[in-house]
């Protein structure tokens, strides 16, 4: 008879909670690429939310003004994997940037998260309007995060039927 040892559930690569920041001009293939990984993750068997960073602050902000932020934070939280798309491309007013700052900090240690942005880190304080925040949310981001940069012309551009 022959057994299979399996490994942890912990060790496994789709369940470590890691950051990832996906950093670059756009039209670069940050979004294109971040698609590929949730499908993966899913087609794994891993449950993913993919949200823009406006419209995840939209839905929250939504949530709070019927009396469900706790239940759509709860739901949030069940998914290993969030994707935060086009993070510092819409201004995030007050409310909506303490609501964001709680997604990343429920999430810390327990759900993976990946963002893409345009804005380095030196410029989150004006994404959050908040530096203090920023930095926090930077703190926990880092700690168990890698940064993967894009380069080059975007490739709407330069493909582009108005040229």
């Amino acid at each position: 008879m022959h057994t299979t040892r399996t490994r942890p559930l912990k060790n496994r690569p789709t369940h470590r909670c890691q950051s990832m920041v996906m950093f670059g001009p756009p039209g670069t293939g940050k979004t294109h690429l971040v698609i590929a990984l949730g499908r993966e993750a899913c087609r794994r068997g891993v449950a993913v939310r993919f949200f823009t960073a406006a419209g995840l602050v939209m839905r929250l902000l939504r949530a709070g003004a019927e009396g469900k932020l706790d239940r759509e934070l709860q739901s949030i939280g069940e998914a290993r994997l969030l994707v935060i798309d086009e993070l510092g491309y819409v201004p995030i007013d007050e409310e909506g940037s303490r609501l964001l700052f709680q997604v990343v900090t429920n999430a810390y240690e327990a759900q993976s998260i990946i963002y893409t942005t345009n804005i380095e880190f030196s410029g989150w304080g004006r994404v959050f309007g908040d530096p203090n925040m920023a930095a926090a949310i930077i703190d926990r981001t880092v700690h168990h995060g890698r940064m993967i940069r894009f380069e080059g012309e975007s490739y709407r551009r330069t493909h582009a039927l108005m040229q």
